[in-house]
């Protein structure tokens, strides 16, 4: 399975890829920062069209189209353009995101860099890998050495979930802030030992599923704000390399 949805990333990917640049049809959902364009639309289509063909009996859980319940034990989660903001935009931090789900447990996902044409990906008990290659979380426990990226919902105005608080917090204890605009990125480079943590608010099932896997086959940690364990419909999540977990908690938490 994991071949089969590395090969419709891939695919997904070139319509991106192919995609870039050019002129986008907007379609606004909740705000002006909330958006679809016509190429997320195509990815997911072409997606959900392999899917019915490959695996015609999984569930599916999309970020444009929706639920699909067939009543199996699979559901594949699908953000079909991770970065939709970047892309339109002309910045090429963006990616294609695809996390398999068996029973309660994620078992598979994909994470496909597109610009930099990378395949981020892991399956349940056998590691995560870039490309080819092996990956594992950072090993720094020092917090003053922490580089560390984060990322706002649509509505940060609103401030949900004191997310404001919360970044002014480890801007004062971590070395080092960013915010990329892509969760699944985030998490991949959670996973290969560029960030030492990721946290967000309000995330959604396909804006993490597939990016949680590979922080947990890379060695890290997974939890919510209260160290509880999270699953891809929880809406707090701190992603580490597990050696500053409790001390990036503390951070979020404001005990800092």
């Amino acid at each position: 399975m994991l071949h089969k949805i590395i090969e419709i990333s891939k695919e997904a990917g070139s319509v991106i890829k192919k995609g870039f640049g050019e002129k986008l049809t907007l379609e606004y959902k909740t705000n002006v920062t909330d958006f679809v364009t016509n190429i997320d639309k195509a990815s997911e289509k072409m997606i959900i069209d392999f899917i019915a063909e490959e695996f015609p009996k999984h569930n599916i859980l999309a970020e444009e189209s929706g639920g699909d319940n067939k009543g199996s034990e699979y559901t594949w989660v699908i953000d079909p353009l991770d970065g939709t903001m970047n892309f339109a935009n002309g910045l090429p931090i963006f990616a294609v995101s695809i996390g398999v789900i068996k029973g309660a447990e994620l078992v598979a996902g994909v994470v496909y860099d597109v610009m930099n044409d990378v395949i981020f990906a892991a399956e349940k008990g056998s590691g995560a890998f870039q490309n080819d290659k092996k990956i594992s979380v950072k090993n720094n426990s020092e917090l003053e050495k922490a580089f560390v990226v984060t990322g706002f919902p649509y509505n940060i105005v609103d401030n949900p979930d004191r997310a404001m608080e919360r970044f002014n917090s480890m801007l004062k204890h971590a070395t080092g802030v960013r915010r990329l605009g892509s969760a699944a990125l985030d998490l991949c480079y959670v996973a290969n030992g560029i960030f030492d943590g990721f946290w967000e608010v309000s995330l959604k099932p396909w804006d993490m599923a597939a990016g949680m896997l590979l922080v947990k086959e890379a060695g890290g940690m997974l939890s919510d704000f209260d160290n509880k364990e999270v699953t891809v419909f929880t809406k707090q999540l701190l992603a580490s390399n597990g050696y500053l977990h409790r001390s990036l908690l503390d951070v979020i938490n404001l005990k800092k």
